[in-house]
């Protein structure tokens, strides 16, 4: 299972979220993988587990996976001690958002009406919608004001704001909130999926996010 992608030394690094860590060991290991590492990316993958906000499971399929919880926000915690860079795609973004005290729909069709169809799994990395770039944000500096368009593949999303996140891009379509950035720090969450988006026109350019996220990484290392 995967729990990240890091970068070290110039190469990356998967690290697998281990099982049946009790709480203080996993701090430990999170602590030691951190310290070898110049920055922290958090992927997509499975839902964050309602039980890490402080909610229960409204449907047995919307769970998430409490285990790659765990050792994820174990590991955001240290990267945030030592001032490291963290990117978080998707899943990564959501994440972020519950580090810092916010909390998630579990499912945008259930319990936000009127919400624009964020994942369609017939489209999957096809399925896109137009942005709203926050002014005086960092994705505004990338790319000017006013918007893009994205990839969109999930199926839960932000909803209590995290303490200390500033908005950095909604939906242009309904609000939702798509991209967050803390106050200090290079720690930015991004719902949509840059990897995505090389090479397809009409989309957000993805170099700027990760050729800046690469440079606060070389910083972290220096």
């Amino acid at each position: 299972m995967l729990g990240l992608v890091a970068d070290a030394g110039g190469l990356p690094l998967v690290l697998a979220c281990p099982p049946g860590y009790a709480a203080a060991p996993l701090r430990r290991l999170a602590q030691h993988l951190i310290a070898s590492v110049d920055a922290l990316l958090l992927q997509g993958g499975a839902d964050v587990a309602p039980e890490s906000y402080g909610a229960a499971a409204l449907r047995p399929e919307w769970r998430g996976d409490r285990q790659r919880d765990r050792f994820e926000l174990e590991l955001l915690e240290a990267a945030l001690a030592a001032d490291k860079p963290v990117l978080g795609i998707c899943r990564g973004c959501q994440l972020l958002n519950v580090a810092y005290g916010g909390s998630l729909y579990q499912d945008l069709a259930a319990q936000r009406p009127g919400s624009l169809a964020h994942a369609l799994p017939q489209q999957y990395d096809a399925h896109e919608h137009a942005l709203r770039l926050a002014p005086g944000g960092l994705l505004a500096g990338w790319h000017g004001a006013g918007a893009g368009r994205v990839t969109s593949a999930h199926h839960q999303g932000i909803d209590r704001l995290g303490g200390e996140l500033a908005v950095e891009a909604w939906c242009a379509e309904d609000g939702l909130v798509e991209a967050v950035r803390a106050g200090s720090g290079w720690v930015l969450g991004v719902q949509w999926h840059p990897e995505f988006h090389a090479g397809r026109a009409g989309l957000l350019p993805a170099q700027p996010l990760l050729d800046d996220f690469l440079a606060a990484a070389r910083r972290s290392r220096a």
